[in-house]
C-alpha cells in the first residue's frame, strides 16, 4: 500500500465529503442509508452518527458484537481529537512507525486509529461530529462510509474512492 497515496486521497475525501448544513434529521438519513448498503451487502456492522457529545443515530446489526461498540467509540474518539479521518491518522501513524499511546499518551482503551470514523465536516464552521462503521476491514469500513458521504451530498464515489489494493 502506498501510505502517501491513500493519505492524499483521504485529504481529498475530508476536504470534499462538507455538508451545507447537518442535523438529527441528517444523520438519522445518513445512518439509515449505511444500514441499508450494509444490509444489501449481507455486512455484519455497527453505525454510529454522531455531533460531538450527542449520538443521533446507532445501530448494530445481526452479526455483529460487543467489541464493534467499543471499536465505534475508540474511533470516533480519534476524530473527536484529532478533527481527521481515523484511517488517516492511523495510516500516518503506520507511516512513522509510532502509536496513539507513544505519540500523544493516548489510551488503547479509549482510541483506535484504525478506519472506519469519518469528520462530519460543516460548511463555514468545521468539524462538528462523525459517522463511525466497525465490522469489516479498517480500509472497508472507511469506504462503505465514503460512499455513503458522496450518495448524500451527491458527489461521484468512483472519483473520491481509494485505490484498490
Amino acid at each position: 500500500m502506498n501510505f502517501d497515496h491513500d493519505l492524499q486521497a483521504i485529504a481529498r475525501q475530508e476536504h470534499t465529503l462538507v455538508f451545507p448544513r447537518f442535523d438529527a434529521a441528517r444523520a438519522w438519513k445518513l445512518g439509515t442509508f449505511l444500514r441499508e448498503l450494509a444490509l444489501a451487502r449481507s455486512h455484519a456492522v455497527a453505525i454510529d452518527v454522531r455531533t460531538f457529545g450527542l449520538p443521533l443515530f446507532f445501530c448494530a446489526l445481526d452479526g455483529t458484537a460487543p467489541d464493534n461498540s467499543a471499536w465505534v467509540r475508540r474511533k470516533s474518539n480519534v476524530v473527536a481529537h484529532f478533527r481527521r479521518s481515523s484511517y488517516a491518522v492511523g495510516l500516518r501513524l503506520q507511516q512513522t512507525a509510532a502509536t496513539l499511546v507513544d505519540k500523544y499518551g493516548l489510551l488503547p482503551a479509549e482510541y483506535a486509529a484504525a478506519g472506519g470514523a469519518f469528520p462530519i465536516t460543516l460548511a463555514g464552521l468545521g468539524v462538528i461530529g462523525s459517522v463511525t462503521v466497525s465490522g469489516l476491514t479498517q480500509r472497508a469500513d472507511h469506504e462503505l462510509i465514503v460512499e455513503a458521504l458522496c450518495a448524500e451530498l451527491e458527489h461521484d464515489f468512483a472519483t473520491l474512492a481509494l485505490d484498490k489494493v
